[in-house]
């Protein structure tokens, strides 16, 4: 085959060993690791959640817990890696809590953690090659979606598409594919890429079954590879591949860019609100006029958030929204959430989405695109914010890096701290049960064998 930038990103793939990635990467992958099981747990309870679970349970076979065996977090029951992904992706996207990578608009965990788990757990891998498969996954998504580029999210949602890319990249490590499997394997997933922005406006479950179809067909991609099934040698640049029909301004350099020097990993951040990333910027840039004036809800007239075009192409369709999830990504009730309380967590969008002054103050947010932020954009995420008050007053606050960002990152207390409350609020594990989970996971690259994350065995 012709050494093309997707061969090389193959090849990458399939032989990345542990021993080969930097240490604060490593670290960072545990840090993430983390972070996604909390986000996993706050799924319980979440109807579009529980209705892709109660379809794994339907159509996969149960399994007691053990080798060959892998854990659904929702039901605590145990299924083939196929169908425990497949839930466990739904899981973790609900929350809007996973990571998230800037330059690639992608939140690589709730993709590449379902599939590195599952397939663990069911081959008996130890903690090092699961985190190692971890790493190859995020590595190949980023840099597929920052390849994509713009053009491709402003329709496309990059979870779905790039999703199957990094998950069949995760599976395939674990498998051991060699790099031309590894090819075959993107190439099955990328013809199954698939995931549209249209159900924000109706507030459909969709975003859900993206990263559930995405995990799962890449895990499968990747298994059929291992048995000689073969894919398009070139389904990201080919022309007939993902960029011909996805993106209007590709960029293959993304591919390979720096591979093995360049930890894209590394780059990933937290979601401190518990909304779409699109709101942080503004949402922080807020909070600091609020916290430098000491203004209440009350003094706001209103509020002008100066944003990039990805921000109005994703969140400009959501003006009233009907669900909790929906009002995630609408800009007003975040930053009246915010305003309120001081952060727009998962308790207030539950409880407070549709007060009457959460509504009143929504209605009086707006978006105008800004040439700094949009240039800056997706390298840099800026918050600007100009508040306009009841007494006269005309505020501008700006943020560079949001609360989560690599130069502004969560400590990992904070993360524990964070998985805490999201299981708390989902019900999902007692609290004991989290310490103890979370506990281990910190400690995953010592584990011999990956076993249970909520009922060790």
């Amino acid at each position: 085959m012709n050494e093309t930038r997707t061969a090389r990103l193959a090849a990458f793939a399939a032989e990345l060993r542990f021993e080969a990635i930097a240490q604060p990467v490593v670290r960072k992958a545990e840090d993430l690791l983390v972070d996604w099981f909390g986000s996993a747990i706050a799924g319980k309870g979440a109807r579009p959640v529980e209705t892709i679970a109660s379809f794994a349970t339907a159509m996969g076979p149960a399994l007691k817990a053990g080798e060959g065996a892998s854990e659904l977090l929702v039901r605590r029951t145990f299924s083939s890696p196929y169908f425990a992904a497949m839930s466990n992706a739904a899981a973790s996207h609900v929350a809007e809590q996973d990571d998230v990578h800037n330059g690639s608009v992608f939140h690589p965990a709730t993709v590449v953690f379902p599939v590195a788990v599952a397939m663990a757990q069911a081959r008996g891998a130890g903690g090092r090659q699961m985190l190692a498969a971890a790493v190859a996954g995020y590595e190949v998504g980023i840099r597929v979606g920052e390849f994509l580029g713009r053009s491709h999210y402003k329709v496309f949602h990059t979870t779905g598409t790039a999703g199957t890319l990094a998950a069949a990249a995760t599976a395939g490590n674990l498998l051991g594919l060699d790099a031309r499997q590894m090819l075959h394997a993107f190439g099955s997933a990328g013809t199954q890429s698939a995931g549209l922005w249209e159900f924000l406006r109706t507030a459909a479950d969709s975003k859900q079954l993206h990263t559930a179809h995405a995990a799962a067909a890449g895990l499968m991609a990747a298994c059929i590879a291992a048995e000689g099934f073969t894919g398009a040698a070139d389904i990201l640049e080919g022309p007939q591949g993902m960029a011909a029909g996805m993106s209007s301004h590709a960029d293959p350099s993304r591919l390979t860019d720096r591979l093995g020097e360049r930890w894209a990993t590394a780059e990933t951040s937290f979601k401190f609100h518990a909304s779409c990333r699109h709101t942080h910027p503004a949402a922080d840039a807020l909070l600091q006029v609020i916290d430098a004036h000491g203004l209440q809800p009350g003094d706001i007239e209103r509020v002008v958030t100066h944003v990039h075009q990805g921000a109005i192409d994703v969140l400009g369709p959501v003006t009233q929204p009907a669900t909790v999830h929906q009002s995630k990504f609408s800009m007003g009730t975040v930053l009246a959430l915010v305003a309120r309380y001081g952060h727009a967590g998962l308790r207030e969008f539950a409880d407070h989405f549709l007060d009457e002054a959460t509504q009143s103050l929504r209605d009086r947010v707006s978006m105008e695109l800004d040439a700094e932020v949009d240039a800056a954009y997706p390298q840099r995420w800026i918050g600007k914010v100009t508040v306009y008050t009841r007494d006269g007053r005309v505020l501008s606050g700006r943020v560079d890096e949001p609360k989560g960002d690599p130069g502004n990152t969560l400590s990992r207390s904070e993360i524990t701290d964070k998985a805490l409350r999201l299981a708390a609020f989902s019900g999902g594990a007692s609290p004991e049960e989290m310490r103890a989970a979370v506990d281990r996971l910190w400690h995953i690259a010592d584990a011999s064998r990956v076993g249970s994350l909520l009922t060790p065995t």
